[in-house]
């Protein structure tokens, strides 16, 4: 019987129960070929020749495929529809080409489909055809650019910075992206402005706001009030005058729904509503479709099927009645680059089935599985149908004008199930407003505006009064109120908001966006807070770096114009050895120019580019590169192991530092006081703050030094909160059978220490909690100490009870945990220890999950590999 290959395990089980025993399904675990990570795996000497080898835990893989193709003489490849599946089946016809499994007389052939549903692969079944050459040669052009640019371009950063990591292709632009936005924000300059509005009542006693758009009989722009002033004047023009409605204008107005998801709206929009990561939701994506539950998730089409779209449509009629059916089906056009690589969009297989009627136990799954349908019923629904109503106020002599805006939802149309979430915040006009006609007087309202103010903000009630506050003035009546505002820097990414930009920009595809943001947290370029995307130091020094000696290939529109290339090649209308030929020699011209360059050279550059965000100008005039602690030295740029700093060109006399984000009056150094005639330092470290007593010098060469504990802010520490931490260790007391017991904080946090007279050396015993350092008592001290004791390597702990027990392995058997570890909590499977991603909480684990991730472990173990001696470049430095 024909044997057929597919990706993944889940897949191939949802296949075989379709296809039946006419067919042996198997998977390949991925890709069953990769260049070595070492030099010359991509040539551009012998026109680009690449050297594959078949991975260590891909063998056995490769294997099985092998043994059942000796039992049948047909091979069907049904990886995925896109570049990367059509990659994986040249790779395995390659493989088991080379290993003769392939014989002259085996049957080869290639079907793709883009739902995994009984009737979709019973139809591509019945449409074989070959390997698509030009997608196969598209995605060896992408994996020899990366891999070149990752093995030349990272081992120069290691030699020139310090602490840098490597470079990718797409990875390196991202990044750029990040950082620009991070030094526009430092850069910004808030300036101040003010917004009067007042609350009115009609006739009938109908309350309604209105803001002030007309002063002195001159049209206002938002930024023409601009100080405290000018807006306790605006109050007064309105109060003493008399107001009425000079016009009531309401207007009908539409709104239709979003397209229906590809990658990178799917991505956006459950950052948005969930806060999940480009990487977490796309793991969730995969696990629906494998199950058969959507269309494949990669894709930047927004397409539907004829038969879906009518299945959309029937689905509406049934759940929500006729009237929410457009007379005619919604068509959306795809904006794919390249219709080769297109695909439908992310859809339900089946429309009639919502989150509920699946019964889905994962919570992400359900969750996504949610999302995607409702984007999908709602892009076919009818459009929601508004009235909105601007009312027009002023004054007789036209000397004061206000406007009052509101929005009457008539048809709620596809709002009625789905509304596509936003970035940016707007202004609210979706108010209803009372029943208003013109000509009628409006009259101060008698309910209070500071009241409302003050349930906004959180702040005292204004008192009455002409009173200005810190950020308000309001009316004697309290009907009109000015709030103070100041514009603000452009928001820091979110996954969501730099996939869009990334696609704006054209750079990456679908199918890159969550590995490419995943690397640049990886390698400790970036971090992520509350959602944000905050470039470390190192992120900052190696965007800088490429600015100034590769700004070509970190170029927005160089590397989407490669992006348009690229899939000129997927398209067949360029050659791909073409391209790299191109590529490489101005590439490497480049890097040969930069590897001559001495460290000093490169810093000195980077210090006179970064010089205005370094140096800017101090408040009393003085020379801002002068060292503010010794007052002799010049501040430069210089480098470590963690990233980038400002020093002290005085050192080893002057350790003044500061890192290179700091403004040039807020050091990372700071006096907190004297203690016995010694000076106590708040200083900056590789490891984070910490504190010291006196400085260095020839007699005190290693003075006594603390770190702050987690929680500890370096801006709230003082002097006596320093002391306590210079005192540690403490002592809690004498063991009752000797020795006394310590506490302290270590590299790994908070322990306890302690050795018994009979002991060679001591033990120590990790605290949960920092405060514990300088709380836990003797009883609890004694306990946990004895627990260590009996466990030394922390196995079989009463203690190491399962956050939570998902139970056996549905595969292969025995218990599957989840465990709270020095490092967070961790999925327990006989020997594999995987760690969950940062955004999971371990109380939100399923099975499913805990499987794909220790799947993803053991594959990781499988391959890895001891680097050679004298070979520093990594497998990862060839990654986008």
């Amino acid at each position: 019987m024909p044997v057929v290959v597919v990706e993944s395990p889940a897949k191939a089980k949802t296949i075989n129960k379709y296809l039946g025993s006419d067919y042996t399904v198997l998977a390949s675990y991925g890709h069953v070929r990769d260049l070595p990570a070492k030099d010359g795996s991509v040539d551009p000497e012998h026109d680009f020749d690449m050297t594959w080898e078949v991975a260590a835990d891909s063998r056995k893989h490769v294997k099985a495929i092998a043994d059942a193709l000796a039992e049948d003489n047909e091979l069907i490849l049904a990886t995925d529809p896109d570049r990367e599946g059509e990659a994986i089946s040249w790779h395995l016809q390659e493989a088991l080409t080379k290993r003769r499994s392939i014989k002259k007389g085996t049957a080869v052939s290639r079907v793709t489909f883009n739902a995994i549903t009984k009737d979709a692969v019973t139809k591509a079944m019945q449409n074989p055809r070959q390997v698509d050459m030009p997608l196969v040669e598209a995605y060896l052009a992408r994996r020899a650019l990366d891999y070149l640019v990752g093995f030349n371009l990272s081992p120069v950063l290691w030699r020139k910075l310090p602490g840098a990591r490597s470079a990718g292709r797409v990875q390196s632009v991202c990044l750029r992206l990040i950082v620009e936005r991070e030094m526009e924000i430092e850069a910004f300059k808030p300036v101040e402005y003010w917004s009067v509005k007042a609350l009115l009542e009609t006739p009938r006693g109908q309350v309604y706001e209105a803001r002030l758009v007309t002063l002195a009989g001159n049209k206002l722009d938002k930024m023409d009030i601009s100080n405290a002033t000018q807006a306790e004047l605006a109050v007064q023009a309105i109060t003493s005058r008399a107001l009425s409605i000079q016009s009531v204008e309401a207007k009908p107005a539409a709104r239709n729904p979003s397209a229906p998801f590809m990658t990178s709206t799917l991505q956006q929009e459950a950052s948005r509503k969930f806060g999940m990561g480009a990487r977490h939701c796309m793991s969730a994506a995969q696990r629906l479709y494998e199950a058969g539950h959507i269309t494949y998730m990669r894709t930047d089409g927004i397409d539907m099927a004829p038969e879906a779209v009518m299945a959309t449509r029937d689905a509406i009629a049934d759940r929500f009645g006729a009237e929410y059916v457009p007379d005619s089906p919604r068509m959306y056009k795809n904006k794919a680059k390249n219709a080769q690589e297109a695909h439908e969009c992310i859809r339900p297989t089946d429309m009639r089935k919502d989150a509920a009627a699946l019964k889905l136990k994962d919570e992400d799954q359900r969750r996504l599985y949610d999302l995607i349908w409702k984007r999908t019923i709602a892009c076919q629904m009818a459009a929601a149908r508004l009235e909105r109503t601007t009312v027009e106020i002023g004054s007789a002599d036209g000397q004061v004008g206000l406007r009052a805006t509101g929005q009457v939802v008539l048809f709620d149309g596809f709002l009625r199930v789905y509304e596509e979430g936003r970035d940016d915040v707007e202004n609210d006009e979706d108010k209803r407003l009372p029943q208003i006609s013109m000509g009628e007087k409006a009259v101060f309202a008698k309910t209070s505006l500071a009241d409302q103010f003050a349930r906004a903000t959180g702040d005292t009630p204004l008192t009455e009064g002409a009173k200005i506050a810190k950020e308000a003035i309001l009316s004697e009546n309290e009907a009109v109120l000015a709030l103070q505002h100041h514009t603000q820097p452009p928001p820091r990414y979110t996954e969501a908001t730099l996939v869009k930009r990334m696609e704006e920009l054209g750079i990456g595809r679908p199918s890159t966006y969550a590995s490419v943001i995943t690397t640049i947290q990886d390698r400790e370029y970036v971090r992520k807070d509350k959602n944000r995307l905050i470039p470390e130091e190192k992120g900052r020094i190696v965007t800088i770096f490429l600015l100034n000696f590769f700004r070509q290939y970190v170029g927005y529109e160089f590397t989407a114009n490669l992006e348009e290339q690229l899939d000129d090649v997927s398209a067949g209308s360029r050659d791909y050895k073409d391209l790299l030929g191109r590529f490489w020699r101005d590439f490497s011209a480049a890097i040969s120019e930069t590897s001559e360059l001495r460290i000093s050279e490169v810093l000195d550059k980077l210090d006179e580019a970064l010089a205005p965000q370094l140096y800017p100008p101090r408040e009393d005039g003085s020379d801002p590169r002068i060292c503010p602690k010794c007052g002799t030295g010049q501040l430069h740029l210089k480098t470590s192991r963690t990233g980038g700093f400002v020093g002290c060109g005085n050192y080893p006399e002057c350790r003044y530092t500061r890192p290179i984000s700091g403004d040039a009056d807020d050091s990372a150094e700071r006096l907190l006081g004297e203690d016995g005639g010694d000076e106590i330092w708040l200083k900056a470290g590789r490891f984070g703050p910490y504190v010291q007593r006196g400085e260095i010098s020839e007699e005190n060469k290693k003075p006594p030094r603390a770190s702050l504990p987690r929680g500890w802010s370096a801006e709230d520490l003082d002097l006596e909160k320093a002391l306590v931490l210079l005192s540690l260790p403490r002592q809690i007391g004498q063991h009752p059978e000797g020795g006394m017991i310590s506490s302290n904080f270590g590299r790994f946090g908070p322990y306890l220490m302690h050795q018994l007279p009979d002991e060679a050396k001591p033990i120590y015993a990790n605290l949960k909690d920092p405060s514990d350092v300088f709380e836990i008592g003797m009883n609890r001290a004694v306990e946990l100490l004895a627990e260590k004791r009996a466990n030394p390597r922390g196995r079989g702990r009463a203690a190491a009870k399962p956050l939570k027990e998902l139970g056996e392995h549905p595969e292969h058997g025995g218990a599957v945990n989840v465990l709270d570890g020095r490092y967070g909590a961790y999925i327990k499977w006989d020997k594999v220890n995987a760690t969950l991603p940062k955004d999971v909480e371990a109380a939100d684990v399923t099975m499913e999950m805990a499987v794909a991730l220790i799947a993803e472990k053991s594959t990781k173990k499988g391959t890895k590999k001891k680097a050679a001696p004298r070979k520093k470049t990594t497998k990862k430095a060839a990654e986008e």
